[in-house]
């Protein structure tokens, strides 16, 4: 058994901490969009594997048998390259998701389907707003310059943020709510903008906002591929236990 971990999320580094201490031969791979990413406790890679093609070599290439993909619920295109490459190889492959975040009572919450839907539904009078969407897709809000926006990032940036009006903070999760509170109050927020990405790393903006009285607008996250899916760690190693049972 050899495992590749498709990282970048805190569930992701996780399951790489539990295989380690269990002995179970692994690899993890990190997309390269974070400048410092965390240290794993197994063998790391960083960057892109080149489409399906490119992922599908490095399969075999390693002799790659089982592919977790613990991607962010919002890397849409790897986690479609994932089936694929194990589809043309034969590794048995499992995704490792959080559940979706759900509003409940006192939540302001305002899904749109995607970025765009979320740039649209932000015309209208100046706001401060809270982006808490990552840097990739900032250029799409230069259509509503009105807004000042506070951005949160992992990594300082390097170039210059298309935004007429906003404030850069460099940080990185888990977040406290008292933290994320504290943040809102501090930057006068009137909204808060985020993905829907589920899990309890970056929560404590939405708990903070529902005890500011601050609406959210929610990004809800695409479709995943089809494919078999767990939630927890636990369930991986399940998954690879039994495998591993089947082999010998």
């Amino acid at each position: 058994m050899k495992v590749l971990i498709l990282g970048g999320t805190t569930e992701a580094s996780a399951l790489a901490r539990v295989v380690a201490e269990s002995g179970i031969p692994a690899l993890f791979s990190y997309a390269g969009r974070v400048a410092s990413p965390r240290p794993q406790p197994v063998e790391t890679r960083v960057g892109g594997f080149g489409g399906v093609d490119g992922l599908a070599r490095f399969l075999a290439d390693n002799r790659i048998t089982h592919l977790v993909d613990a991607t962010h619920p919002f890397a849409s295109q790897m986690s479609h390259n994932a089936v694929a490459a194990a589809d043309r190889t034969g590794v048995h492959l499992m995704g490792l998701t959080r559940l979706p975040w759900t509003p409940v009572p006192g939540d302001q919450w305002q899904h749109v389907p995607d970025i765009e839907a979320a740039v649209d539904a932000l015309a209208g009078p100046a706001e401060r707003i809270m982006l808490a969407i990552g840097r990739m897709h900032l250029d799409a809000f230069t259509r509503q310059p009105q807004h000042h926006y506070l951005l949160r990032l992992v990594d300082t940036p390097q170039a210059a943020i298309p935004l007429p009006h906003h404030t850069v903070t460099v940080d990185r999760g888990p977040f406290t709510v008292d933290g994320d509170r504290a943040l809102l109050i501090t930057h006068g927020i009137d909204r808060v903008v985020c993905k829907n990405a589920g899990g309890t790393g970056a929560d404590a903006k939405l708990i903070a906002a529902r005890e500011l009285g601050l609406p959210v607008l929610m990004i809800d996250r695409p479709e995943p591929p089809p494919r078999q899916e767990v939630h927890t760690v636990d369930d991986v190693l399940a998954w690879l236990g039994h495998d591993a049972d089947l082999g010998v």
